[in-house]
């Protein structure tokens, strides 16, 4: 548990993901197309993958992408899309500094 908090704190956009997932590469796209810089971890290539998508179940997220947002687990693909589509989600990420404008 404690590696996922301290690869979500590294940047203010995290994005944990399978490179297979389409909606984690649907995700990753529309936070880039709104100039989002956020770090990608494929836990499926990654070493210890596993361990972190058992953190991340432990969290409450048991699918791809698990997305942090400020270091904080936003949740997954529906709820960063309905923070979208409420336009909560351009503020959040103003707030977390991963906007400048």
């Amino acid at each position: 548990m404690e590696r996922v908090r301290q690869l979500a704190s590294e940047r203010a956009v995290v994005i944990f993901s399978r490179s297979t997932c389409f909606m984690s590469q649907t995700i990753r796209t529309l936070l880039c197309d709104f100039g989002v810089n956020p770090a990608v971890h494929e836990i499926d290539v990654m070493p210890r993958g596993r361990e972190i998508e058992q953190a991340l179940a432990r969290l409450g997220c048991q699918s791809t992408p698990a997305v942090f947002i400020g270091g904080e687990l936003v949740g997954g693909a529906n709820e960063v899309m309905s923070l979208h589509l409420n336009r909560s989600l351009i503020p959040m990420l103003r707030n977390a500094g991963a906007l400048w404008v």
